[in-house]
């Protein structure tokens, strides 16, 4: 007989779009039937001009830009998907900084998941040549079960 794999840690990751919405309820689901954890996970790219835009900020200006994107990005993770999770379901709210797929990787190995799940965008084209998918440098890259929801088809 097969045994059904424990999915007591489910990482969730999202950029806040539509996808990633979609992708949003298949982590809570599993999520709820295991009764497990639920890591909801934003990378913040690492801005390669950062470093420039602060030599024209002076420290005050700076706390106040760094403090209106810590606001969004809650207000976002309260908006998309605080507000949609029971009380009996377990989650955390993470948010990094630097390159996605690797800090998804690193974030997995850390707290030893049990299933990554995320969204992709389908990028086709000059785009993905150039770019790939940060789900697809997950999937190649990770030791960990990678559950990636395609777009939602619109009707």
């Amino acid at each position: 007989m097969i045994e059904y794999p424990r999915y007591k840690k489910i990482l969730f990751c999202t950029d806040f779009s539509e996808n990633a919405d979609y992708a949003f309820g298949f982590a809570y689901g599993i999520a709820k039937k295991e009764k497990g954890l639920l890591y909801i996970l934003h990378i913040t790219p690492a801005d390669p001009h950062k470093a420039f835009a602060e030599s024209f900020m002076d420290g005050e200006d700076l706390e106040k830009v760094q403090k209106a994107i810590k606001d969004d990005l809650n207000k976002q993770f309260e908006e998309k998907y605080i507000k949609k999770i029971e009380n009996s379901i377990a989650f955390n709210i993470v948010n990094r900084t630097g390159r996605e797929a690797e800090e998804i990787i690193n974030f997995a190995r850390e707290e030893n998941v049990d299933v990554i799940v995320m969204g992709t965008h389908g990028k086709t084209g000059i785009e993905h040549a150039f770019f790939g998918s940060i789900a697809e440098k997950v999937l190649r890259r990770s030791s960990f079960p990678v559950f990636i929801i395609p777009g939602k088809k619109k009707s």
